[in-house]
Order: C-alpha cells, then sequence, then structure tokens
C-alpha cells in the first residue's frame, strides 16, 4: 500500500454556509468514490478557499460527511488578480493500492480549467 495525494476544487455559485457544505460535500464524495475510497484511508486533508468566501470553514462539510477522526486544516488561497473567484481547493493524503497514474483529480463545473492537464 502507498500514500498518495489527490487533488480537487469547486465553485462555489454563493457565499453561504449551506451552500458551501453541499458543494464541498460533493468534492469530497466525488474523490472518494472516483478513488473507490473510504474513510478509514485517508489519512488528512488540506482545504483552501479564495479569499471571498468566508461564510463556514470547508472541513465542516467533512465533517458533516462522517469524517471525525481524520486530521483537517482549512487554509487561505493567495490573492491572485483575475484568478477564478469562489473556489475550494482540497489536497487529500490517502493510502491506496492505485498506482500514481490511476488516481483521479477531481476538478468539478468550471474548476475543470484550473487543471486541464490533471482534472478527469
Amino acid at each position: 500500500m502507498a500514500v498518495r495525494a489527490v487533488r480537487g476544487a469547486v465553485q462555489l455559485d454563493r457565499d453561504e454556509a449551506g451552500h458551501m457544505d453541499e458543494r464541498v460535500g460533493e468534492l469530497l464524495t466525488a474523490v472518494l468514490e472516483r478513488n473507490e475510497l473510504v474513510a478509514d484511508d485517508l489519512i488528512s486533508i488540506w482545504f483552501t478557499a479564495t479569499p471571498d468566501l468566508h461564510s463556514d470553514f470547508p472541513a465542516a462539510a467533512a465533517r458533516g460527511l462522517g469524517i471525525v477522526d481524520v486530521p483537517l486544516i482549512c487554509a487561505q488561497e493567495l490573492d491572485i488578480e483575475g484568478a477564478m473567484p469562489r473556489v475550494v481547493r482540497l489536497l487529500v493524503h490517502v493510502e491506496t493500492y492505485l498506482p500514481r497514474a490511476e488516481i483521479s483529480h477531481v476538478y468539478l463545473g468550471a474548476t475543470a480549467a484550473l487543471r486541464k492537464d490533471i482534472a478527469q
């Protein structure tokens, strides 16, 4: 078994806590399903949010999904002029038998444009 990192992102329509929970939950669920992972496979998750999001912590969505014993941390993205607004990104460290080439990185909706090289 190897330690791998899985990337992902989602854009929110608006800065509201319930909407953030819904969209980040959708992203995290997609990461788990596409990589055939369960909560016990998770080592840690880093969440970042663009500076225009302040209604809630993205990590709250993971707790809402029942991921309660995995270390989570939130940080703010750099405030780069012209960057896509209202984006939550994640970096999930996992234990998996998947080779690196078979990891499915998840960029939902418009965020696929952020990483055309790895978005699946």
